[in-house]
């Protein structure tokens, strides 16, 4: 959006006689203001599957963990939303809620109590919420609380799945709505503006405005805690 942005305001200043219509297209689902981006749902549905695949993977091992990597480097949405779609989950970490690894009430530590439960357990990853760091400090740190025990990581990044398949249909049905409603804007004489839902009603919005907006997940939100109700994890604060 911010080119987008750049490409106006030229234009603008060159008195073109030039219309500039956006579509709010992201699958991370973090543009502002409006309900929702285009692919944001194909992504969900395919991340579902890289998690079903995960759960079939830990639960196939020995004290078998399954981390799935999502995207998501400023916003957890794709990661928070396939969770709910999922019944496989274990533990969901994402940017917008902190957590720490060791120590009591810690990641591992939860970790280690669900491995004694069922035996496995699936840990999905927003991208911003150290998905590098994780798999690493993980097993060093089995390694070094349980010597002699097994334990098998199965790091999955279905990154270029997620971001390659073409739009299911209720993206596809989106994107052709959005295209509508853009080129009707158009034709009607507004330019500078990005076409979008608010509240389900579609909306010309100044593109400068989305282009700043922010929509990151609000973990004080009913979905967060739909999220950690689920899985029953812990809200990871120190105290």
């Amino acid at each position: 959006m911010r080119g987008a942005v750049t490409i106006f305001d030229e234009i603008c200043r060159q008195k073109l006689n030039v219309s500039i219509a956006g579509i709010p297209k992201t699958v991370d689902n973090d543009i502002g203001i409006i309900d929702r981006s285009f692919g944001f749902q194909t992504a969900v549905e395919m991340a579902q599957q890289a998690i079903s695949a995960a759960h079939v993977e830990a639960e196939s091992a020995v004290n078998g963990i399954g981390l799935v990597k999502l995207m998501g480097r400023s916003t957890g949405h794709i990661a928070l939303h396939a969770t709910l779609s999922s019944r496989d989950v274990d533990c969901c970490l994402i940017p917008e809620n902190e957590f720490y690894l060791e120590g009591k009430g810690g990641l591992f530590e939860f970790l280690e109590q669900r491995l004694k439960q069922n035996g496995h357990a699936v840990l999905v990853v927003a991208e911003g919420a150290g998905q590098d760091m994780i798999p690493r400090k993980l097993k060093s740190w089995w390694d070094r609380d349980h010597p002699g025990e097994l334990v098998t990581i199965k790091y999955i990044d279905p990154m270029y799945m997620v971001r390659a398949v073409p739009a299911n249909a209720t993206d596809n049905l989106y994107c052709t709505l959005l295209a509508h409603s853009a080129i009707h804007g158009v034709m009607a004489g507004y330019t500078g503006f990005v076409s979008g839902p608010i509240n389900g009603n579609y909306a010309y919005i100044p593109i400068a405005e989305v282009a700043n907006a922010k929509n990151p997940v609000n973990t004080m939100d009913h979905k967060w805690a739909w999220v950690r109700s689920v899985n029953n994890q812990p809200d990871f604060i120190k105290r």
